[in-house]
């Protein structure tokens, strides 16, 4: 029996869906490595530090004034679901930190935004 796996996913931001080509997230999770002087010669713990998300999307650039305006986007929720169901997860209180604008030889103009997010939450 084959096992399904998540495919695609929607991302809302603030409610509105966005037409996404891409969207990764980088979560750090602020553990660091601590070094000590010691007769092993190796470290011998960790520490906790600040948890951080991440987010990488890439969206279609579309005609008109209908897209959101990626460069002010400051305090936003943006969801991701599967498309066929299953756990939505929502990423808080985002802000931009990069866009650019992206042209191609395939006729395809595309916006790539670098965000942060202050929280996660699975809803």
């Amino acid at each position: 029996m084959a096992i399904p796996y998540m495919g695609a996913v929607v991302l809302e931001v603030n409610g509105r869906e966005v037409e996404v080509t891409e969207f990764s997230v980088n979560n750090n999770t602020g553990r660091k490595l601590v070094k000590t002087m010691n007769s092993t010669g190796r470290a011998k713990g960790y520490c906790s530090g600040i948890e951080t998300f991440e987010l990488s999307l890439t969206v279609a650039m579309p005609l008109g004034d209908t897209s959101i305006d990626w460069e002010n986007v400051v305090g936003a929720k943006l969801t991701q679901y599967p498309v066929g169901g299953g756990q939505q997860i929502s990423y808080l209180d985002c802000f931009t930190t990069e866009v650019d604008d992206q042209y191609s030889v395939d006729n395809e103009a595309r916006i790539s935004i670098k965000m942060n997010a202050l929280n996660k939450v699975m809803e």
